[in-house]
């Protein structure tokens, strides 16, 4: 059988399609890329097309619509799931120094991390606290829109290949013992402890159309907003806000900041550097 032929499309043809798949993504599954950077989204779905040999957009929304399994692959593509265990070292230090004194003082302590991909960030928070001593006082809520990516974390199985980059990470992240003691090896995978996984609830949430679902003591919300427009980050700055309790933590990605938000004027900085803020109002 012979290869889809990929037609290049005129460049307002593609984009019609493009608001069509997205606007069909949301009226009939309730994904809701609309407020998604355009040039991002673009080219993240143009992405699909060619990697599926498609031969245009409108193909890849036949594709969406009517085989599910292809659905949850492509959500996949579109979220952004690029992430590491112990990912920018130097907020997980600083973290440990700024942060963790003040959570010492709870009985008890919610923690949220807000779009979790693959889980890399959530098992790295997990280790940390559990070296800080307070893990079993601790509830981590790690919550991504796509299920099919929430499976992937659940499982805490990552390639052998990466865990030198990661103990990399771990040890400039002020790790305080041989990164291997964390996970066992088999067939050229990384098997993290499901003592790990005792305290994580991992739970689909859609950050641009779900509302908040509890308060938290710390909320952990990381090179997420980056692929969002302005009107929509601001909205999710505002969740973040009114999920978060008086002297909560909040802790965004090294290309995010609060300095513009409508609620920056009600935290104070811990850590500018490593975008680490408290809320203070």
């Amino acid at each position: 059988m012979a290869e889809t032929e990929i037609r290049e499309q005129p460049k307002e043809l593609e984009d019609i399609e493009i608001e069509l798949l997205v606007g069909g993504l949301f009226q009939y599954y309730g994904f809701d890329f609309r407020e998604y950077s355009p040039a991002s989204l673009k080219r993240r779905i143009l992405n699909v097309v060619r990697s599926e040999k498609l031969a245009s957009v409108s193909a890849l929304q036949d594709k969406v619509f009517h085989d599910p399994l292809f659905l949850d692959r492509f959500l996949m593509s579109l979220a952004v799931n690029v992430s590491a265990m112990f990912r920018d070292p130097g907020f997980f230090l600083s973290f440990r120094e700024k942060a963790i004194p003040v959570l010492r003082t709870y009985p008890f302590i919610r923690i949220w991390v807000a779009g979790c991909s693959m889980g890399e960030e959530v098992y790295s928070m997990a280790i940390l606290l559990q070296e800080e001593g307070i893990y079993d006082r601790c509830r981590v809520y790690a919550t991504d829109m796509s299920e099919a990516v929430l499976r992937k974390a659940r499982e805490g199985i990552y390639p052998l290949d990466l865990m030198q980059n990661y103990t990399n990470n771990y040890m400039k992240a002020g790790g305080k013992r041989s990164f291997s003691d964390y996970y066992t090896s088999g067939y050229d995978n990384a098997i993290f402890q499901s003592a790990l996984k005792e305290n994580i609830i991992f739970s689909q949430h859609n950050l641009v159309t779900d509302r908040s679902f509890n308060e938290f003591n710390v909320i952990l919300c990381r090179n997420v907003m980056i692929y969002f427009n302005k009107p929509l980050q601001e909205r999710v700055h505002r969740l973040l806000y009114d999920s978060l309790m008086k002297f909560g933590i909040l802790g965004l990605g090294d290309k995010e900041t609060l300095l513009f938000s409508p609620t920056g004027q009600l935290f104070e900085i811990l850590d500018e550097k490593e975008k680490l803020y408290r809320r203070i109002a």
